[in-house]
């Protein structure tokens, strides 16, 4: 070997040399050091049930009460044999979460609105008025009613204009859990407000149940919601142990919800109000857009369980559960 490689191989070897001690020294300083991005995340995510170490935006893990109830019961006036029902189709602002208030369109000032409810065989008439700036119409989901009632702009009826009115009549059937909405514009109108639950009871009810809920699930122009409200805005569902619940779920968004229950499972009972053959048990039921669900709930065990859609971004972020969320309360 001549000088010149001699002189290239000590250079190299002395090179090398320096390298491993370089990264020796950074290698012994960093496990030296402190970890502060660690720390912050474990602090970030306490959960336990102090507040010492949580952020204070965390939101509040219990009902906080909010201006506005949608989906009360509506009341109706008898025009002889007939049950006699007033919508009205109107912009409001409506408080869906604590503070944050929303542009929304709602019949009778409400989201959902009002829930109609009625008896199989019932003569039922719907008077729409449509103080909205935009044409409009009433759909009643899943029930068999007129061709010239159906409500579908442009196509079995002209839109209700501004300022307008329209009466639908029908004779109520079949039984089951359906609901109503905007056919005119209605990915818009549908989800800014403008829907509720058409309840229609058999004449001879083959189910009893000591508690009788409706939820809707909504995830479009007002964000998720249920009953019109984000969590920590929506109510709780009640109940006692050995009661017997019936939970009414309508999806009247444009996503796929799977709806899970924490603590127990509950019994499918119906779908689109049709009793299904060989009722399910499960703890989670995916709920397609348009689709009703009935299902019954015997509480197992006392307690604040969660009830939310399993999709998670729809119902928790950093600052805890949100969105569509709710509780089942389930007391002694």
């Amino acid at each position: 070997m001549n000088k010149r490689s001699l002189w290239l191989a000590g250079g190299a070897g002395t090179l090398v040399l320096a390298l491993i001690l370089i990264i020796g020294s950074v290698t012994a300083a960093r496990s030296n050091s402190p970890q502060p991005a660690q720390t912050a995340m474990a602090d970030t995510h306490n959960m336990s049930g102090d507040n010492q170490g949580q952020p204070a935006a965390m939101r509040p893990h219990e009902y906080t009460p909010t201006e506005g109830s949608g989906g009360q019961p509506l009341a109706y006036k008898m025009d002889g044999d007939t049950k006699v029902f007033e919508l009205t189709a109107k912009e409001v602002m409506w408080e869906i979460s604590p503070g944050k208030k929303v542009k929304a369109w709602a019949w009778n000032g409400t989201v959902p609105g009002p829930i109609i409810r009625v008896t199989e065989g019932d003569k039922v008439r719907i008077i729409v008025y449509n103080e909205l700036p935009e044409p409009t119409t009433l759909h009643s989901h899943g029930l068999d009613v007129p061709y010239n009632m159906d409500g579908v702009s442009g196509m079995t009826q002209d839109p209700i204009p501004p300022g307008g009115t329209f009466a639908y009549e029908f004779v109520a059937k079949p039984a089951g859990t359906h609901w109503y909405h905007s056919h005119h514009d209605s990915a818009k109108q549908v989800s800014m407000g403008l829907y509720g639950a058409f309840i229609v009871d058999p004449k001879k009810p083959a189910i009893k149940a000591d508690r009788d809920y409706t939820m809707t699930i909504a995830d479009a122009g007002l964000g998720f919601s249920l009953n019109g409200k984000s969590f920590p805005a929506t109510e709780p569902l009640e109940a006692k142990m050995g009661e017997t619940i019936r939970l009414r779920l309508i999806n009247v968004g444009e996503m796929i919800h799977p709806m899970h229950l924490h603590g127990q499972p509950f019994t499918v009972i119906t779908k689109d109000g049709y009793p299904l053959a060989q009722p399910q048990m499960m703890d989670t039921i995916t709920i397609a857009p348009g689709e009703t669900y009935d299902v019954l709930i015997k509480p197992n065990a006392p307690g604040n369980w969660a009830f939310h859609c399993h999709i998670l971004p729809h119902a928790e972020d950093s600052q805890g559960m949100m969105g569509l969320t709710t509780t089942f309360h389930v007391a002694p």
